[in-house]
């Protein structure tokens, strides 16, 4: 297997760090599995880095804006390179929440309910009932997602936001969050994270002991079902390939069996072994090394 691979990791999007590390545990992996491989650190340059290194494969280990969002896909679609995960379309839908949503709602997926609207306007007047949810609408990472509650008093949106004028606002849906993978089209497993405060932020996701990852998660089976199958459905909507998780929250504050709600789907989620993909797929005997192998071979491009 003397297949080059290129592994395109860090970029410049507010998850260069979280993308450095998905990016070296996937070429150490890759390098296990008997690839060549090469890592770039990818900046304005990556067209020339790669006309030089001339690999058969990009493993693309970047999250975030430009690496998330159909960008880079475009460009490896111009190189007629081939490389993991999702294509140009599906990637910019995904990264876009309030785009991703519609087609989930369309195809009959319980979402919270939710606006677009501005900065300003939030601020001006609330847009949902509180509590509700203010988010980037092409952020991952929970980067500026907030918990707007009754009786805070501070604006909903601070001094310090820092991802445009847009704002994507959704209903505060109490309960557990969860999370499936699907790969290949096929869901793998739901995983139930905990976390002290119920809410799964950045220091939640990437801290040490920040969360607690529980699976199969112990809830309804009625519930646990419904969680694969949309998974693979959303999955499927938007033209994902590869890998892809999608995210839920789980009102069981009533008791169980709860109800059900998409917040969106990760075209590139984490890629370390603890990552939670990783963890499903490991569920599944997949272990972190064929998986990577796995996308790989999977790899592909529109030309």
């Amino acid at each position: 297997m003397n297949a080059h691979v290129a592994v395109l990791m860090g970029g410049w999007s507010a998850e260069r760090e979280v993308s450095l590390t998905s990016g070296g545990a996937c070429a150490l992996a890759l390098r296990e599995a008997g690839y060549r491989v090469s890592e770039i650190d990818v900046d304005d340059q990556l067209m020339a880095r790669l006309a030089e290194l001339k690999p058969d494969v990009a493993f693309n280990a970047l999250h975030g804006r430009w690496g998330e969002d159909g960008c880079v896909q475009g460009l490896l679609e111009l190189l007629a390179l081939p490389y993991t995960h999702s294509g140009v379309r599906a990637s910019a839908m995904a990264m876009h929440k309030p785009s991703s949503l519609e087609v989930f709602r369309a195809r009959g997926i319980p979402c919270a309910e939710s606006c677009l609207t501005t900065a300003e306007a939030v601020n001006r007047q609330d847009p949902l009932d509180r509590p509700y949810v203010v988010k980037p609408p092409s952020e991952g990472s929970t980067f500026g997602v907030r918990i707007i509650r009754a009786g805070d008093n501070n604006p909903p949106i601070g001094a310090d936001w820092r991802f445009g004028d847009e704002v994507l606002v959704e209903r505060y849906v109490p309960g557990r969050e969860l999370t499936v993978a699907v790969m290949d089209g096929k869901a793998l497993g739901v995983t139930d994270i905990r976390t002290d405060d119920g809410f799964y932020d950045y220091d939640a996701k990437y801290a040490e002991g920040g969360s607690r990852h529980i699976l199969p998660a112990p809830i309804h089976g009625e519930i646990y079902a419904q969680a694969m199958d949309w998974s693979e459905r959303a999955h499927n909507a938007l033209g994902c390939r590869g890998v892809s998780r999608t995210d839920f929250r789980y009102d069981d504050t009533d008791g169980e069996p709860g109800l059900l709600y998409m917040l969106e789907i990760n075209t590139q989620p984490g890629m370390t072994p603890t990552s939670l993909v990783p963890e499903l797929a490991a569920h599944c005997d997949i272990d972190f090394t064929a998986l990577v192998h796995w996308m790989v071979e999977d790899a592909g491009c529109a030309r």
